[in-house]
């Protein structure tokens, strides 16, 4: 039989089949001597005894531990804690990097003043062009029947800052969930995580990866050289500058800094990408000596 493993927890792996029988099970013996686990998301083979192997991944994930993703769901808030472009770049950087369609939901939309509102707007206009990008406020997702037709039978995982209110959106697009959500701490204006584990959520007719939050990413495994390739509105002027190996920092005759320049790339995404690419040059500088 094949099925998905769509739970783990303590080395039980729940999966489902074609038909949506339920199996919890554990992998048989080999797996202890393989250099990699069972993941939440394998397609596997099993009995009725035992997982017997994993079939070929089409991606694969650390952190969270899961494969087989069709998008990345980056979920930030407005306010509590406030929105921070340079941590949703990040996250959109991780995920460019591992070649998964982003989403980006902005939620507790109904926290924020005229003003911040207008101002989040003006820069999603921007996002709009490159990303997918939904909003939502207490009562759950804005324009929902486009997010449940974008997610029709695929695999999202939900990530982004944490306290952003990636429970409770789950429990506004499925009302039996009943995820534990908890309140923002006001010393530290973020939340604590409230996940645990990671296990993919049915919801209609796909499936969401509530994973444990973090409110920080490391970008210290991508090359300074590479980083370019993570911002679309980079890639699509691809070759376009006087130099094929273009950094888009200091070159003469670079279409990236003419576009800035002309107002057509955001000041917080060029400024963040300039703030990246020196971290990542410094580090290389570091690792040299």
């Amino acid at each position: 039989m094949i099925g998905r493993i769509i739970k783990n927890i303590s080395n039980e792996y729940t999966v489902v089949s074609d038909n949506n029988e339920i199996t919890t099970l554990k992998p048989r013996g080999k797996f202890r001597y393989l250099d990699e686990n069972i993941k939440v998301g394998d397609f596997v083979e099993y009995n009725e005894n035992m997982i017997l192997r994993v079939l070929e991944r089409k991606n694969t994930f650390l952190r969270p531990f899961i494969s087989n993703v069709d998008y990345v769901i980056i979920i930030t808030s407005l306010k509590r804690p406030d929105i921070n472009y340079e941590l949703l770049d990040k996250f959109l950087i991780n995920v460019e990097m591992e070649n998964v369609t982003p989403i980006i939901v902005i939620t507790k939309m109904d926290l924020g003043s005229s003003d911040e509102i207008k101002s989040l707007y003006e820069n999603m206009k921007y996002y709009e062009k490159y990303y997918h990008v939904f909003y939502s406020n207490y009562e759950g997702l804005v324009m929902k029947d486009s997010f449940l037709s974008l997610m029709s039978d695929k695999i999202g995982v939900v990530s982004g800052q944490t306290g952003a209110g990636k429970s409770h959106l789950l429990n506004t697009l499925r009302e039996d969930l009943k995820l534990k959500t908890q309140d923002i701490s006001d010393a530290l204006g973020r939340g604590k995580h409230t996940t645990r584990h990671t296990e993919l959520l049915r919801i209609e007719n796909f499936y969401i990866a509530d994973t444990p939050g973090f409110s920080s990413l490391d970008l210290s495994y991508i090359k300074s050289t590479n980083l370019k390739e993570c911002f679309p509105e980079f890639v699509e002027v691809l070759n376009k500058c006087k130099y094929n190996e273009c950094t888009h920092t200091h070159e003469p005759n670079c279409i990236v800094k003419e576009r800035y320049e002309k107002g057509l790339i955001l000041k917080s995404r060029y400024d963040n990408y300039l703030k990246f690419y020196e971290a990542l040059k410094n580090q290389e500088r570091t690792y040299r000596k």
